[in-house]
């Protein structure tokens, strides 16, 4: 990948409003960052403070921009993945409306259609919030449920 990747709409199966990524910043063999501007009408902003739920989303998120970036470079129609299980999650600050956030996931393992990541969110150097996230992806597509 050699420049980020700004309209990546295509490239995950969430849509506004319920989307936590902005732009897809690298991508190699087991490494994705994103980032992630916050806006005042966010789902997750309570009075002007981005909730815990967001960061675990915006974890999720940047795996889903991983798979559909693949997928996409592939000539593959998007999969679907769900979040199969979170250990532990540990949150030392809490954004603000108008922060960008920058994520990155690394991926732990993987066998068969299960993948085990690490995801950390940070703001301007500072460690926010980190997980060990457990994503199954499904034979379902996005492009087969767009249709439908």
């Amino acid at each position: 990948m050699n420049s980020p990747v700004e309209d990546i709409i295509h490239l995950i199966p969430q849509k506004p409003p319920f989307v936590m990524v902005s732009k897809l910043l690298y991508v190699d063999e087991l490494t994705t960052r994103s980032s992630f501007t916050i806006n005042l009408d966010n789902v997750f902003v309570k009075d002007g403070i981005f909730q815990e739920a967001g960061l675990m989303e915006n974890i999720a998120q940047t795996a889903a921009l991983r798979s559909g970036y693949i997928a996409n470079t592939q000539n593959k129609p998007v999969e679907i993945g769900y979040i199969g299980a979170i250990k532990d999650f540990e949150v030392f600050s809490l954004p603000k409306v108008n922060d960008e956030l920058i994520t990155e996931i690394t991926i732990e393992n993987q066998v068969f259609n299960v993948t085990v990541l690490l995801g950390k969110v940070w703001y301007n150097g500072t460690l926010l919030a980190q997980c060990e996230m457990k994503v199954f992806m499904d034979d379902k597509t996005y492009e087969v449920l767009k249709t439908s």
